[in-house]
């Protein structure tokens, strides 16, 4: 590619899920054998591996089912190849960003565990499965306890600062976590954005 990627085709759903590991995935959801939706889900259960679906189909359910499965970014045909282009480098830079420094390494916030460096998450001594997304999410929320984090300051985070899609996606992202955690756990600040509370404080 001229661009500098190594490119791999894999022409079916069952392909794609035997090819060795890439260092990112172009899903489109049109495969001969397989849901684009499936081969989603099964790619996230085993790996990381930043996922961009590619489809003809830009209805929102479609981009947030997607999104909620796992899918790090959504691009609707016809596209530009500058902007496909410009989404691998805006995904691939979020998941190789900075290290976090070893005092953020690890959060504690009252039963909930947050480890950085192996993005395990523990909530009332039970391990969490988390998708890359919740994890970062949770993570932004965990590194101000309290603190009110804004919608917008929510998807440049977490997503990305030219982020196009719909910001409906917080809030499934968000629904998910309090539904694998606790719902009390992440409050809602009308009009502005969500928090992360300290449910030991409460209880104490």
């Amino acid at each position: 590619m001229r661009e500098g990627f190594d490119v791999e085709v894999a022409s079916t759903g069952a392909a794609a899920l035997a090819a060795a590991p890439a260092d990112l995935v172009l899903l489109d959801l049109g495969l001969p054998d397989l849901g684009g939706n499936v081969v989603c889900q099964r790619l996230r259960a085993r790996s990381s591996v930043p996922i961009i679906v590619v489809s003809a189909r830009g209805e929102e359910i479609d981009r947030v089912m997607l999104l909620e499965l796992g899918a790090d970014d959504y691009v609707v045909k016809p596209f530009g190849f500058r902007e496909l282009v410009a989404r691998i480098r805006a995904v691939t830079r979020r998941m190789s960003g900075p290290e976090p420094t070893p005092a953020a390494m690890e959060f504690v916030v009252g039963p909930l565990r947050i480890d950085r460096r192996t993005r395990m998450v523990v909530f009332d001594g039970s391990l969490v499965d988390l998708t890359p997304k919740e994890f970062d999410l949770l993570v932004f929320l965990a590194s101000d306890v309290g603190g009110v984090r804004g919608r917008d300051q929510l998807i440049q985070a977490v997503w990305d600062e030219n982020w196009w899609g719909s910001t409906k996606t917080l809030d499934v992202h968000i629904a998910s976590l309090r539904k694998k955690l606790r719902p009390e756990l992440i409050e809602t600040v009308r009009s502005v954005g969500y928090r992360l509370v300290d449910l030991a404080v409460g209880d104490a």
